[in-house]
């Protein structure tokens, strides 16, 4: 969740015009990885939680994909975090997926 609030902080000074396009892409991709994982959990079976961890490690990948996009326009002042983050996530739903017996 710490990725989320980096990303609604981060958007927050992004030009008024990219409201409803690059923020809004972000917002719902950095929600959208902790919500999956929560919900994979919550399904009680390794093969349901191993589906949803692939799901929100391709919301992650989206994620860096456009923040790597918003660093190119100029508007993230801080990117290395936002970057570690998603780095550190990356490893996090790797190891679950590899604990659960599936391939990273």
């Amino acid at each position: 969740m710490r990725l989320a609030e980096l990303v609604y902080g981060a958007t927050a000074g992004f030009p008024k015009e990219e409201q409803f396009g690059l923020v809004s892409q972000m917002r719902r991709a950095a929600v959208s990885i902790p919500s999956n994982i929560a919900e994979g959990a919550g399904r009680g079976g390794e093969k349901e939680f191993r589906q949803f961890l692939m799901i929100a490690r391709g919301s992650l990948s989206e994620l860096e994909t456009q923040a790597q996009l918003a660093q190119q326009f100029g508007y993230l002042e801080r990117p290395e975090e936002i970057f570690d983050a998603i780095q550190r996530l990356s490893r996090i739903i790797a190891g679950l997926n590899r604990s659960l017996g599936g391939n990273a």
